[in-house]
């Protein structure tokens, strides 16, 4: 009996080596990046609630949208001053900005879609196009096809996919301003390992984009506590786990032309915004 006092420190030690060793082993990354290896960048406070974010020329040029008040602001990583920002329109749940090489598109939650006319001139508006159905949906992920020359929306919450086990996805075609009434395809939960093991059984992507060279979505699902790789017909290639303790509320997704990849997260009363940044480091 006057040994295990002289055990216990060794046991609990042996102990949290293997749970440290269990964690890391649980810490999947796609190839090329290491998602437990990152550099941070606070954004300010006129950004706290940001959503969409796309890349733009360089790290000065970020584009990104808050879901609150109708306007695009320019992010520079390192800036200290205010950010540049466009209106476009009214006060709403503004989810996802999207850049087709041409035209700038802001998505709101219900589904309509914003065409931005006039971007980052002093006569910013918008063109504002409904989603064709009338059921509740909720929306916050998007990116630009451009093979096929459509946007691509996925449902966060949708009335269609109540207790179907599936997350239905539609196409915008930018040039026509008009949505197809019909999914281009559905996500069942099935094809999503890891999905069970989250927060939530229902598939909740909060932002995609294109990757500019491997040409595969990448979707941050911020309830989920995911991150879901597919082909560009929507077949799931990879899922990988977005602990809380480094992606907080991860919303928006873009690429750099060279591969880096970088995640946004809102803030909250425990966290600042933030954007991430990932180098791309593919094996040669």
């Amino acid at each position: 009996m006057k040994m295990f006092p002289c055990l216990l420190p060794a046991i609990m030690l042996i102990s949290c080596q293997s749970a440290g060793q269990n964690e890391a082993k649980r810490q999947t990354s796609p190839e090329g990046y290491r998602l437990e290896q990152y550099e941070r960048f606070r954004v300010r406070e006129s950004l706290q609630e940001i959503s969409g974010l796309v890349f733009h020329r360089d790290e000065a040029h970020f584009i990104a949208n808050n879901d609150e008040q109708g306007k695009l602001f320019q992010v520079n990583l390192r800036a200290t001053a205010p950010y540049p920002s466009w209106k476009f329109g009214k006060g709403g749940d503004y989810e996802e900005t999207v850049f087709t090489g041409k035209d700038w598109f802001v998505l709101k939650s219900n589904g309509s879609m914003y065409r931005v006319d006039g971007m980052f001139t002093d006569t910013v508006s918008s063109t504002m196009a409904h989603f064709p159905h009338n059921w509740k949906r909720e929306f916050e992920a998007a990116y630009y096809d451009i093979q096929s020359n459509r946007i691509v929306a996925i449902c966060k919450s949708c009335e269609v996919d109540k207790g179907q086990k599936q997350t239905s996805v539609y196409a915008f075609s930018p040039d026509s301003l008009t949505w197809n009434p019909e999914p281009v395809w559905r996500f069942s939960n099935d094809s999503l390992p890891g999905l069970k093991e989250g927060p939530s059984k229902h598939f909740r992507p909060s932002g995609a984009a294109v990757h500019p060279i491997e040409n595969r979505v990448y979707i941050v699902a911020s309830v989920n506590e995911l991150l879901v790789i597919t082909d560009l017909q929507g077949k799931v290639q990879e899922t990988h786990r977005l602990p809380r303790k480094h992606f907080s509320q991860p919303e928006g997704i873009t690429f750099a032309p060279n591969g880096d990849m970088y995640i946004s997260n809102e803030g909250d009363e425990d966290h600042t915004a933030d954007i991430l940044k990932f180098k791309y480091t593919p094996r040669n």
